[in-house]
């Protein structure tokens, strides 16, 4: 086993050394100007403090989160919680508001939903969030890390649907390796092989796979070698260990036999470090012992190398153009004083290369409140929202199978991520939730409501029932594709606006018949899995939801991912996309946009890898970029 002796370095350094006010920031000269502290800038800032570049990263959350205390005092709020969503770690910020699942609780038809951030005036309101706080929304992800598959970068060509992207599966591999390395991939590469998916002659992960709960097991029993029709073609479905950006037993085969060091500690004595997966069920949103990557532990190593500064409390408020050559000239910015407070002073920080790494709503936002889809040949700042399309489905298991024991999600099924059927319905991946209904009910706490207000049971008996009831409990989530759709959007109005006079975003989505078709045949997959397990059905859908759509007669409830792309798409000419394949933008040449809304696609498997993937690529071209603007003239000419 790895082990770590006392002289190994916390994950979160001083934050005193390695933070600037923002008047230093706004005198400063600085090579790349950031917006965004979270996976994709903090890759970036990590890769061009590698070249040896002077580099702001400005933080619209505050800074306290770079102490280890401030992680722990996180975690003590999400356990005091009465509601405990994606945001209840995190103290509210009125000047850096986020949006929340609980923000879409029922309301009349057409109300407007203004006093909430994320602005949804349609009769379907998703209610995916985004994290705005350093470390961004990897302060809640799952850890799932998987690839995307070869057919999803060409998905017009090949099924006629959807957008083609203007890069391959071979031209992402490597990188992709590169983000297996950065953010400590758990799996093994005979798991993962399926659908077109391939890896160089001898590649291992990092670290080998998490185990498979007992749940897992359970599950496979019955629906390992289930034969299924789609489109007139025979699947035979298994259950598949899923990758895990999380820590486990690092593969001493890694780097031709070098093996691999995680980040932070694997014994159980140094849980500051980030020890190894305890299997904690509530690791969304947080690991209590770090196991789980979140973007501070890549962001970290960025600062430690001096050229690197952070500007906390700090909202990006405007990207300063250039009318005359369209270049960027600054981003001017609203350094609040606190979270108690609306007051704040205005500042422009200034660089040689400016990279928006805020993520997809938030770039959309902010490039759209700068009056920048008038400059844009494509109009499309703000379109082709995406967003993993969840279907939810529970039973209860004739026997107990561990529930609540282990992350969140351990395994699924994913044989139906791609195939013909493409053509004329969405491709989805099964989740295998070990917690339980939570996403679903809200259990345990709804169960605990229903056995003691409602059944009045107590004692041995409560305990008895409860525990009987809680073990058996399965959550099948479908993860349903999204095609691009300039209909669904991205916009601001000047009539929403936050504490400090920003406009907020206003977002519309609807979900197409390509993707219900999906939603429809994965419905009726979960009975037919409910049926092999001997599980008593207990899915209901609520057309009174915010989440309800109807599909021929059929009313369903369909929940946000939480996987926002695709509000900057990539693409071949000005004309179709935001951005060339380098994410650099087509119409402003000193500017990149880093994140998950370059996508042009999103298909069946969660973003942050290809993410963190398309970072590392993208960080090449912005060292190239800097390389020639910063080269005397002589050499350039």
């Amino acid at each position: 086993m790895t082990s770590f002796d006392d002289t190994d370095p916390v994950i979160f350094p001083a934050g005193a050394a390695t933070q600037t006010s923002a008047a230093e920031a706004a005198r400063g000269e600085w090579d790349a100007v950031i917006v965004g502290g979270g996976m994709a800038g903090s890759i970036v800032a990590e890769q061009l403090s590698q070249a040896g570049y002077q580099v702001l990263v400005v933080e619209a959350g505050p800074g306290k989160d770079l102490d280890l205390a401030e992680y722990e005092s996180y975690l003590s709020r999400f356990y005091g919680a009465v509601v405990k969503d994606n945001q209840s770690p995190y103290p509210f910020n009125p000047n850096a508001r986020m949006p929340r699942s609980t923000d879409t609780m029922p309301v009349n038809p057409g109300t407007p939903r203004d006093e909430f951030y994320l602005v949804q005036e349609d009769e379907y309101c998703s209610d995916t969030t985004f994290t705005r706080v350093l470390g961004g929304t990897s302060m809640h992800w799952e850890g799932k890390a998987l690839r995307m598959l070869p057919e999803d970068f060409d998905l017009q060509t090949k099924y006629g649907q959807g957008l083609n992207w203007p890069l391959s599966y071979d031209d992402l591999e490597p990188y992709y390796r590169q983000a297996e390395a950065e953010l400590g991939v758990a799996a093994e590469v005979e798991d993962q092989a399926y659908l077109g998916m391939h890896f160089p002659k001898g590649y291992v992960f990092p670290m080998h796979r998490m185990p498979p709960s007992y749940l897992d097991k359970t599950v496979a029993r019955g629906v390992d070698g289930m034969r299924v029709n789609l489109a007139d073609d025979d699947y035979t479905l298994r259950v598949r260990s899923f990758p895990q950006a999380r820590n486990g037993v690092p593969n001493t085969a890694y780097d031709g036999g070098k093996g691999f060091v995680p980040v932070g500690a694997v014994s159980t004595n140094q849980v500051e470090e980030g020890e190894r997966c305890q299997g904690n069920t509530n690791c969304v949103p947080l690991c209590p012992v770090q196991a789980k990557y979140h973007a501070g532990k890549t962001l970290t190593k960025a600062l430690r190398k001096g050229n690197v500064k952070l500007l906390t409390q700090a909202v990006a408020s405007k990207v300063e153009v250039n009318e005359e050559d369209r270049r960027i000239t600054g981003i001017t910015i609203k350094n609040y004083q606190s979270l108690e407070s609306s007051s704040y002073e205005t500042y422009t920080v200034k660089g040689t290369v400016y990279i928006l790494c805020a993520h997809a709503i938030e770039n959309a936002r902010l490039m759209l409140a700068s009056d920048m889809q008038r400059m844009s040949r494509s109009k499309l700042i703000g379109r082709n929202l995406m967003d993993h399309a969840y279907l939810l489905s529970w039973g209860l298991l004739p026997e107990p199978a561990g529930t609540m024991r282990g992350t969140s999600c351990t395994s699924g099924i994913t044989d139906l991520r791609g195939g013909r059927f493409r053509r004329t319905q969405a491709g989805f991946g099964v989740d295998i939730h070990n917690d339980g209904w939570g996403w679903a009910t809200g259990s345990p706490y709804t169960d605990l409501v229903e056995l003691v207000d409602k059944q009045d049971l107590r004692g041995k008996e409560l305990r008895r029932t409860l525990g009987n009831q809680i073990s058996r409990q399965l959550l099948l989530a479908f993860m349903i594709d999204l095609l691009p759709d300039r209909n669904n959007t991205v916009t601001v109005d000047e009539r929403y606006k936050d504490a400090l006079d920003n406009l907020k975003p206003v977002v519309s989505l609807t979900i197409p018949p390509y993707t219900m078709r999906g939603a429809a045949f994965a419905r009726d997959l979960a009975t037919d899995i409910f049926a092999k397990l001997g599980a008593e059905e207990h899915t209901k859908y609520d057309r009174d939801r915010y989440s309800a759509v109807e599909y021929e007669g059929q009313w369903y409830n369909i929940v946000g991912g939480n996987h926002l792309a695709g509000t900057h798409i990539m693409g071949t000419d000005p004309t179709n996309s935001v951005v060339d394949h380098t994410q650099r933008s087509w119409d402003h040449d000193n500017l990149y946009l880093v994140g998950p809304g370059s996508l042009p696609s999103i298909g069946t498997s969660n973003i942050s890898l290809t993410m963190a993937a398309l970072a590392f690529r993208s960080s090449t071209h912005i060292v190239r970029h800097l390389r020639a603007a910063k080269a005397p003239a002589t050499i350039r000419s």
